[in-house]
């Protein structure tokens, strides 16, 4: 059987093999991208996810060369957005957490408009260090509520 997207692999076999460098770059999609990051927080909390989500894709980019592609200020933004969605949700998984909030695969970007007033995703700083939002500040899922307008 030939595996084409990861949603063939579990949540322990998409983090094992992506920490081990042996997901195909095809794989790695946006919606993969988020699903290690909820993975991450899931098993490891909010704080060590975005640690090991910066070593392990910032180690995946450099191990296919393309190290253009890693930016620190996404891959961290993407796990506090994550973060937040996990704690305003009643689902038990992923999918189940997407399903509650499409934005998550449909808008990401339009997401990361609400807290950036420049494109983070093209910023050169951006990529070499965390950028703090300029526009609305992530808020940890202590300060959020139902209503909140992440």
């Amino acid at each position: 059987m030939k595996v084409k997207d990861h949603n063939q692999f579990t949540d322990d076999e998409l983090e094992q093999k992506f920490e081990t460098y042996r997901l195909k770059p095809g794989m790695f999609s946006h919606e993969a991208h988020l699903r290690l990051a909820y993975i991450h927080i899931v098993k490891y909390g909010a704080k060590q996810a975005e640690i090991n989500m910066v070593n392990q894709i910032k180690g995946y980019a450099e191990f296919l060369g393309v190290f253009d592609k890693f930016n620190k200020t996404v891959t961290i933004a993407s796990v506090k957005t994550m973060h937040h969605f996990i704690s305003k949700s009643n689902g038990n998984s992923f999918k189940e957490l997407t399903s509650s909030y499409p934005e998550l695969l449909n808008d990401f970007k339009g997401i990361l408009k609400k807290h950036y007033s420049f494109n983070v995703f093209a910023d050169k700083q951006a990529k070499l260090e965390f950028i703090q939002p300029d526009l609305l500040p992530f808020q940890s899922p202590l300060e959020t509520n139902q209503n909140s307008q992440f």
